[in-house]
């Protein structure tokens, strides 16, 4: 376990690497912190943390740089996450509101936190698999067809277009009532049970439709829907020295099963997670971090967003940022 003097040598060793993307020195560190010690005590206490993994020296008489330990210590013993300030949580705030559906909320948010971070975005689409119905919407298109909307709770749309022979607006507008007042607000899950007897609350000339659009919702709900996720800000990347990686980030993040290990498994929503370095699953992304969090509507979690960047992260603020964006999506959809 080390002491606090050299915990405080190791947070300004990654806060001035993270900084200037150079080796830091002990007379470096005198310098720039008021760590309240000599520089011969400062080398002794980075002799300590080289030994015990936390830094490394990238060549003979340079400074030392952060290891993934060291991050990953840096990381759990941050005291507090850097707050966005007034004007940043105004903008995203006024960007994200002004969201017309749940692709346009999603689209917005993932340019956000590349825009905020530097880094490149990633954001999960809700998961129809946790989503409740919100509205049903039975609309004629052409004689004997109708469209069926399916609107969940977390602003996403489903359409599908039924054949169903002649059927009049009168019989269209009965059928629309009684599938809101079976399903309005039901987890997708308890939807078949809710519509099992709803063909025998209709007329016999009714029927046929009402199996027909019966038939078509219940394929819309246990349909394997992959699960989607954009990304944004790649181009980020390009400032980075990533030596002969990048490719191999690159080529990682086109992979949409790379991208939902990259998230991770949902956790507290109220926290912020981190993966550094070799805690990544892939290969190609044992050089880079993730900070991700949960979304939702109140105490439902929808699914996750987050940021990819190197490891020389400036984690703090990054962690802010990732935090601030997800409970203002959180709070949109849920006024959606």
């Amino acid at each position: 376990m080390l002491d606090d003097r050299k915990l405080a040598v190791l947070r300004a060793i990654v806060e001035d690497f993270v900084s200037t993307n150079e080796p830091v020195g002990s007379k470096a560190l005198a310098d720039r912190h008021n760590l309240g010690v000599s520089p011969a005590t400062i080398r002794n206490d980075m002799a300590v943390l080289e030994e015990q993994g936390y830094i490394a020296q990238p060549h003979t008489s340079a400074g030392r740089v952060p290891t993934d330990k060291g991050y990953r210590l840096f990381v759990d013993r941050l005291s507090t996450i850097k707050p966005l300030s007034v004007a940043e949580r105004r903008a995203i705030e006024t960007f994200l509101s002004g969201a017309y559906d749940l692709d346009d909320v999603v689209g917005r948010t993932v340019r956000l936190l590349a825009q905020l971070t530097r880094q490149v975005a990633v954001v999960q689409y809700p998961s129809l698999t946790r989503s409740a119905v919100r509205h049903v919407e039975l609309v004629p298109v052409a004689e004997g067809r109708l469209l069926l909307v399916l609107i969940t709770n977390t602003g996403r749309v489903e359409q599908r277009v039924i054949e169903t022979g002649p059927i009049s607006e009168e019989s269209i507008g009965h059928l629309r009532a009684l599938l809101n007042t079976c399903l309005d607000g039901l987890g997708f899950g308890e939807v078949p049970a809710a519509v099992a007897d709803l063909p025998d609350k209709v007329g016999p000339d009714e029927r046929p439709v009402a199996a027909a659009v019966l038939s078509v919702l219940l394929e819309t709900l246990v349909e394997k829907h992959e699960e989607k996720i954009v990304f944004a800000g790649a181009a980020n990347l390009a400032a980075v020295d990533f030596s002969q990686s990048l490719r191999e980030v690159l080529v990682a993040l086109e992979e949409q099963v790379v991208l939902m290990r990259l998230l991770g498994e949902t956790g507290d929503s109220s926290t912020v997670t981190v993966r550094i370095g070799t805690e990544n699953p892939d290969q190609g992304l044992k050089s880079t971090s993730v900070v991700a969090a949960d979304y939702g509507v109140g105490d439902l979690t929808l699914a996750r967003l987050g940021v990819l960047g190197p490891t020389r992260m400036d984690y703090p603020s990054t962690m802010g940022a990732v935090r601030a964006v997800a409970r203002y999506v959180g709070q949109i959809l849920a006024g959606s």
